[in-house]
């Protein structure tokens, strides 16, 4: 790995032992919907990333390493706006959401959630460049796990 990725990495893990959001309540409802719609489209940004490779990682099409790299990168910088996007408290407002109150309610824990899809990305694009298939389906699953656990807790069924 050269010595730029394996810069980057060390910088992601630095920056995510410090982060943390603090939210603020919404000041409207067109506020909250639009907080909400954001919230949404990262997330949405996340998934058609992570569909490919979900497939990739169950041998239903074939691992392409540089889509596998493209999409950890861009799951990793996506996974540092989550913390953005959720420092507007939508609860007092009728939005269209399936976040649970628990987000604002326990925010330490929603930061861990966060880290670990942050830390799970960054390793997959270490992983990625070793070339072992094996470890990088590893890798891929690493990251869906970390997403389903941040929905077992934060989002409605």
């Amino acid at each position: 790995m050269n010595l730029v990725k394996k810069g980057a990495i060390a910088c992601a893990i630095a920056l995510v032992a410090t982060s943390s959001f603090a939210a603020q309540p919404a000041k409207s409802e067109k506020h909250a919907a639009k907080a909400t719609e954001w919230r949404k489209d990262v997330f949405q940004l996340i998934y058609s990333n992570m569909g490919p490779m979900g497939a990739m990682a169950k041998g239903k099409i074939p691992l392409d390493k540089a889509v596998v790299e493209k999409n950890a990168m861009r799951i990793n910088q996506l996974s540092y706006m989550i913390g953005d996007y959720f420092k507007v408290d939508t609860r007092k407002f009728d939005v269209n959401t399936e976040t649970l109150d628990k987000v604002w309610e326990s925010p330490a824990q929603f930061d861990k959630k966060i880290t670990a899809l942050t830390l799970a990305s960054a390793n997959l694009q270490k992983v990625v460049q070793t070339g072992n298939e094996g470890a990088i389906k590893k890798a891929i699953g690493g990251i869906g796990k970390s997403c389903g656990s941040c929905h077992d807790d934060f989002k409605q069924d």
